[in-house]
């Protein structure tokens, strides 16, 4: 089997949500929902948390978790999950599992590597799944990716992409903050500096595309619930009190 390193960078300073790693969704932190989920992936041959935060790296050695110490310096989580993905040349690609999506699944991950898992060696990948329109097509916080008839990633927006002048179907999906990296190109990536489009955006993987690399596209039929504020933890428990995760 493929060697596929699964790294979840976590950070206890949020802007939104301090100590987010660490805020209980039931009866454990979701950073151990978060792990348990990668560990639970059988497309991943090891799984780290990566941290600079003491209270993080021992709440994951409390629950039985692998735990890497990294630079406070960082900018980006994909800064944190190429200074661990360095300390283990021998694997072919690293997943950048995001810690606050507590709900992935194993199938989802393994949507996301697949094409590694096929013997492809695409730059990097990501997930989308299919676009609500009437819900999402004009909302902000809704991130749109423009895919070509390859499958590799045109454009990625939080506006309303593409502008429809003439009726019809477009390839416009749903993104979701999920990647992975050919080990050789995440080293050169963490390298590559920012990018105007980035800037205007706020999204870090047009840095990707400005540069001219190309990300492929993956896809699936579900979606997960991303904790960026107490008020989407309200919404976490609710479903863990409904027994309903999504």
């Amino acid at each position: 089997m493929k060697q596929i390193l699964a790294v979840i960078p976590a950070r206890y300073q949020s802007q939104r949500f301090p100590g987010k790693p660490l805020v209980k969704i039931g009866d454990r932190p979701m950073i151990q929902w978060v792990y348990e989920a990668a560990r639970s992936c059988p497309s991943f041959s090891e799984v780290i948390v990566a941290t600079d935060d003491l209270r993080i790296a021992e709440c994951v050695q409390n629950f039985g978790g692998k735990v890497e110490m990294t630079r406070d310096d960082h900018h980006s989580g994909t800064d944190r999950v190429a200074e661990v993905a360095q300390r283990y040349p021998e694997v072919i690609a690293v997943a950048n599992v995001q810690g606050d999506q507590p709900f992935v699944t194993a199938e989802m991950l393994t949507q996301l590597v697949t094409p590694y898992l096929q013997g492809e060696i695409p730059d990097m990948t990501t997930l989308a799944y299919p676009l609500n329109h009437e819900m999402h097509y004009q909302d902000p916080n809704a991130v749109k990716v423009l895919c070509d008839r390859h499958n590799y990633a045109i454009y990625f927006s939080r506006s309303s992409i593409p502008y429809y002048r003439n009726s019809g179907e477009a390839p416009v999906f749903h993104h979701l903050g999920l990647y992975a990296f050919r080990q050789d190109f995440l080293r050169k990536y963490a390298q590559l500096m920012p990018t105007p489009l980035e800037h205007c955006e706020g999204l870090e993987q047009l840095r990707v595309i400005e540069h001219g690399y190309k990300i492929q596209v993956c896809y699936t039929q579900f979606t997960t619930l991303e904790i960026n504020t107490p008020e989407d933890l309200i919404q976490a428990q609710s479903l863990i009190d409904k027994n309903s995760i999504p």
